[in-house]
């Protein structure tokens, strides 16, 4: 089994968690927790090094090509993991999903155009609509159960006409919810309704823990092809986001046509290292992976348990990803005096709630994926800084 208790120095690495956590957050490294964003301090499966070690020993890095090798790895991947079959002519390389949607929009919509979110979401999808000059239309989710829910009646109330694309997350980042069936068929009917391109960001489909089963969009709405476009890496899943690429995956013609149209404008050569490390955990890394999320479950136990231990916060339900979202809002204090609570008292950099848009304002997005020593450390500085005896206020 992998030692996921390793510490690992990743200071001096040009780790972006790491070396720009100071500049982002005022936070040493030395000092404070890094759990911000969404990479892990685990190494990568043997695989990878492996791969890269054999690209050193040839010592030639020109252009990649051949990439018959890689979509097979894919496809095969899907379809033993998730029962999700489709063409290689499907697959187009992107050099990271946020590039894909990105593409994605510039090729099914055009400036001023509506793009509907569900907030609180990942960040980068409110800051990529708007650089496209698109028109961003959050609709927050409301919460039951302690999970997230959409709320349909609201948004059919609020819609203009003027909506072209629904960019949704699946699973859910930051509430770590496995959507059902159930609610997907409901994601893809409004679609059918509006005529609405629905961009499916699935990173995070791979981690998800053993009471739940992710289900992919072509799985729960295969009537709907002819307007999904669905995003998926190994990047998040292996901690390779370094490699930089990812895969839009459409398997209408049409769409298919536009979107390798729009890829094309920018240039769509594929990264050597990127690929064949991506290839190497596709074809070996099952192993790793079904470790990874044995000790990740573990860790989301321990931080949840020292969670529920401070009065008024409360962890949402993690059914996936490694992202405890929790929140503060029962504890009386303000966004400011929260974010300073965690940041300055408790010494843990973790990612602010109102940067996931309109619903986040009271929650603190805690990264789990580091070795356990960690969480224990977070547990005990959070539940001091949030103690009774805490007068630090910043209100």
């Amino acid at each position: 089994m992998h030692n996921f208790d390793e510490h690992i120095n990743r200071l001096g690495t040009n780790s972006h968690k790491y070396d720009n956590q100071k500049q982002l957050y005022g936070l040493s490294p030395q000092e404070a927790l890094p759990m911000w964003t969404a990479d892990m301090d685990f190494r990568a499966p043997k695989c990878v090094v492996e791969t890269l070690n054999d690209l050193s020993t040839n010592g030639i890095f020109g252009y990649y090509g051949g990439q018959e090798s890689y979509n097979n790895a894919v496809k095969e991947w899907y379809q033993m993991r998730h029962g999700w079959s489709f063409r290689s002519s499907s697959i187009s390389v992107v050099h990271g999903l946020c590039a894909g949607i990105a593409i994605a929009l510039r090729a099914f919509s055009e400036e001023s155009d509506g793009v509907i979110i569900f907030t609180p979401v990942y960040h980068s999808f409110r800051n990529i609509v708007k650089q496209n000059k698109r028109q961003l239309i959050e609709q927050p989710m409301y919460i039951k159960n302690n999970e997230y829910h959409i709320d349909f009646e609201q948004l059919e109330l609020n819609m203009t006409g003027n909506e072209r694309i629904m960019l949704f997350c699946s699973p859910h980042n930051p509430g770590g919810k496995v959507w059902s069936y159930h609610e997907l068929n409901k994601v893809a009917k409004f679609c059918e309704k509006h005529d609405l391109i629905l961009i499916a960001d699935e990173i995070h489909n791979d981690l998800v823990y053993k009471q739940k089963k992710h289900i992919m969009f072509p799985i729960a709405t295969p009537k709907i092809k002819h307007r999904l476009v669905v995003l998926v890496s190994s990047t998040k899943t292996f901690n390779i986001a370094g490699g930089l690429m990812g895969n839009v995956i459409i398997e209408d013609l049409t769409l298919q046509k536009k979107f390798k149209q729009a890829h094309k404008a920018i240039g769509t050569m594929p990264n050597l290292f990127g690929m064949k490390i991506a290839e190497s955990v596709y074809s070996h890394g099952h192993g790793w992976l079904n470790d990874l999320l044995d000790y990740l479950e573990k860790n989301l136990l321990l931080f949840d348990e020292g969670i529920s231990k401070i009065q008024g916060a409360k962890s949402m339900k993690l059914s996936a990803t490694y992202l405890a979202w929790v929140n503060f809002s029962d504890t009386g204090l303000s966004e400011k005096e929260i974010i300073y609570r965690v940041h300055k008292t408790a010494g843990i950099a973790a990612s602010i709630g109102s940067t996931f848009g309109k619903g986040g304002e009271t929650f603190m997005r805690f990264n789990l994926a580091c070795p356990r020593a960690n969480i224990l450390s977070a547990v005990s500085k959070l539940q001091h800084a949030f103690n009774k005896s805490s007068t630090n206020s910043r209100s």
